[in-house]
């Protein structure tokens, strides 16, 4: 196996790689990283250059660009599309890190005896879409290189890749593939390994209530004024009933419901309760009555207060009435519901439930549809044995609660199930402080892609 004798000899530098991309705060959502986030694009570049791809190109976009590279070795072989993301979440709030977001460290935790990698993006999404780049030098340079390879890494992700569309429209012959590969999303464990199956979509909103023309004091207008934080509470509450059902008419119309035995078999995964609220530190879970946590996480829609603020936050007191509040609230979207659907089905009822004493206004920022991809293709079969050679046990299918909006597109444009190859764990605090990858899965998750590549160019082949 002179790939994985490849990779065990450049241990080192490959995850010193890493780290290094890890220092670039390539954050998206904030106009100030902006000379980063085109820094880890060019750093992409350069990876991909080294790796011994013959093209590689920084594709421009109304935002951040597209890194697309390629190697093709024979046109009549398989082609692999490998697709990634550079961008990261914002790191706030920097004071609950442990350690600096973006001065990436390497400790042992409890489920990474072998150390895990903290820093923003460790999980989502470069130690990810690294694994690939590295898997395609050690192919390389072993001369084992089975199939055709394509990169897309962009990086807008986490802003609801606004202009990955009309990229992919535009060169759906550039981005020809037999199968697609993404690792954006997580396994069940280290000793369960999974494949996700189904991922739910989004609708992320932003809603605004304003009371008086100005602050007020507390004493002289308390109680006689409509409190703005107030007001906004009472509205996000009433969104939900006790049963957490959500209540914005025709939010359900189009939720495709499973069968018994569909719901049987999701449940099968390997699942402990009191592990899980251990993990999280909790006495109890939380949700949509009638339903498990699988079942919550991975088949039901949610609304969600992802942010709120107004007033005076300040040291000490100030007594005021704010004249405005706000929030941030996003649904995660199950199919067959359209994220822009219910975006307006939000606003429509937001507004209608505003009493006279307010005005509101609403905002709908991106959104991305959810989809579920089929177990039985050869590209999944291939990377079922690919994971059953490495981890030494047959992957289970899962659906997994995130959204990754370009699944949808890629069925859609592109003709193909992508196959969600995730080896984060969903412990790794993505979205949070903290977030870290196991150095372990970084490294099998290279093995693991070095034989989906011999996988799937032999099924193809049958």
């Amino acid at each position: 196996m002179a790939v994985n004798d490849f990779i065990r000899d450049n241990k080192d530098r490959f995850l010193n790689e890493l780290l290094d991309l890890l220092r670039i705060p390539s954050v998206s959502a904030d106009p100030k990283f902006k000379d980063d986030v085109f820094a880890a694009a060019n750093f992409v570049k350069e990876s991909l250059e080294k790796a011994g791809a013959d093209v590689v190109e920084i594709c421009q976009t109304k935002g951040y660009p597209i890194v697309y590279g390629e190697k093709i070795i024979d046109p009549a072989l398989q082609t692999v599309l490998v697709y990634g993301h550079y961008d990261v979440q914002p790191a706030d709030p920097y004071e609950l890190w442990d350690s600096p977001p973006f001065e990436p460290v390497i400790k042992k935790t409890k489920i990474h005896p072998e150390g895990a990698i903290f820093a923003r993006g460790s999980a989502d999404d470069k130690g990810q879409f690294y694994m690939y780049v590295k898997a395609f030098e050690a192919m390389m340079a072993s001369g084992d290189l089975p199939c055709n390879v394509k990169f897309m890494i962009e990086g807008e992700e986490e802003v609801g890749s606004d202009n990955l569309d009309k990229f992919v429209i535009e060169n759906k012959e550039k981005l020809k593939a037999d199968v697609i590969l993404i690792s954006d999303t997580h396994m069940i464990s280290m000793q369960d390994p999974s494949i996700t199956v189904g991922l739910r979509g989004m609708a992320y909103m932003e809603v605004e209530v304003t009371g008086s023309n100005r602050d007020l004091h507390s004493g002289t207008y308390g109680g006689a004024v409509a409190n703005p934080i107030n007001v906004l509470c009472d509205m996000i509450a009433s969104m939900q009933d006790e049963n957490k059902h959500i209540t914005i008419p025709g939010f359900y119309d189009k939720v495709q419901e499973l069968t018994a035995v569909q719901r049987e078999r999701l449940n099968e995964a390997p699942f402990d309760l009191n592990e899980y609220k251990e993990k999280l530190d909790i006495d109890d879970v939380h949700g949509e009555n009638g339903f498990t946590t699988i079942e919550r996480v991975g088949i039901r829609p949610t609304l969600d207060v992802n942010g709120i603020w107004g007033g005076y936050i300040g040291e000490g007191a100030k007594t005021v009435l704010p004249s405005k509040a706000h929030a941030k609230i996003s649904m995660r979207l199950v199919p067959d519901q359209d994220w822009r659907e219910i975006a307006e089905l939000f606003e429509n009822h937001f507004k209608s439930i505003a009493p006279k004493s307010v005005k509101v206004k609403v905002k709908a920022h991106h959104g991305g549809a959810p989809a579920v991809v089929s177990d039985s293709s050869i590209g999944y079969k291939a990377a079922e044995a690919a994971m059953e050679e490495t981890f030494g046990k047959r992957p289970i299918p899962t659906r997994e609660g995130g959204s990754i909006p370009i699944v949808a597109l890629f069925q859609k444009e592109l003709g193909s199930d992508p196959i969600l190859f995730g080896f984060g764990l969903d412990t790794d605090a993505l979205h949070s402080p903290n977030e870290h990858y196991g150095v372990k899965n970084y490294f099998i998750g290279i093995e693991t892609i070095a034989a989906f590549f011999r996988q799937f160019r032999k099924l193809s082949e049958k």
